[in-house]
């Protein structure tokens, strides 16, 4: 480990430890359906905090990227998770094609939408924009058997704008279209809702072409607003 990951993460430690909140925690782990711990710390405190344990520390390299990230996923308490992701997403920009390794195992460990939707929209989305040739692994990755990987897939493209690739996006959707897991026919819908801004008559016409094979969830969230 780092000299700047073990002072970032005793530094860390400390300061959620001391901000610790039993019965926000037992709030947020219900409202999670128990699947991870909490210390209870709301996310202002939580980033307030973090804004504290960072201070005077170097911007890292992209081997502490790393090594910061699945130290915080070896942590039993979420908001060390929630801090990587943010972590990620700050200095993602020094990462390499590479590092989309390191994403895809955060993404299938401890997986729920409130990791996997960050690491989704704004770390592989921000990597795939800096290195295209990393289009081929989100085509891969829409046909993966891991749904949390689907799903980011699909949503990796959600801030691009004008700039989505249509073809992959309307692609993905039409091939996960008989999905059978909740996130993954969610996420078609939060795609095709938020191109809409964009372009909502796209996304009409997709709709009217291809609705029919997709579940009334997917349709339902992506006619929200047209």
């Amino acid at each position: 480990m780092s000299d700047l990951t073990g002072i970032l993460m005793e530094r860390l430690t400390a300061a959620f430890e001391g901000g610790r909140d039993p019965v926000r925690a037992a709030g947020a782990a219900a409202y999670m359906r128990g699947q991870f711990p909490f210390l209870g710390l709301a996310a202002p405190a939580r980033r307030s905090l973090a804004r504290t344990a960072l201070a005077g520390l170097p911007k890292p390299a992209e081997a502490d990227l790393r090594e910061v990230a699945v130290a915080c996923w070896a942590r039993d308490e979420r908001e060390f998770q929630h801090f990587a992701c943010d972590y990620l997403i700050a200095h993602g920009r020094i990462a390499g094609p590479g590092f989309l390794s390191t994403v895809a195992e955060l993404i299938t460990t401890k997986s729920w939408w409130d990791t996997v939707d960050p690491l989704a929209t704004r770390v592989t989305g921000a990597l795939v924009t800096r290195h295209p040739t990393l289009r081929s692994r989100m085509d891969e990755w829409s046909r993966e058997e891991d749904m949390w990987l689907v799903r980011t897939a699909i949503l990796h493209q959600l801030h691009y704008g004008k700039d989505t690739d249509t073809d992959r996006l309307f692609g993905y959707c039409t091939a996960q279209a008989g999905h059978p897991d909740f996130f993954v026919r969610k996420a078609i819908g939060w795609a095709l809702r938020h191109y809409a801004r964009t372009d909502p008559e796209a996304v009409r016409a997709y709709l009217a072409e291809q609705g029919g094979r997709l579940s009334p969830l997917s349709v339902r969230e992506a006619a929200k607003h047209l």
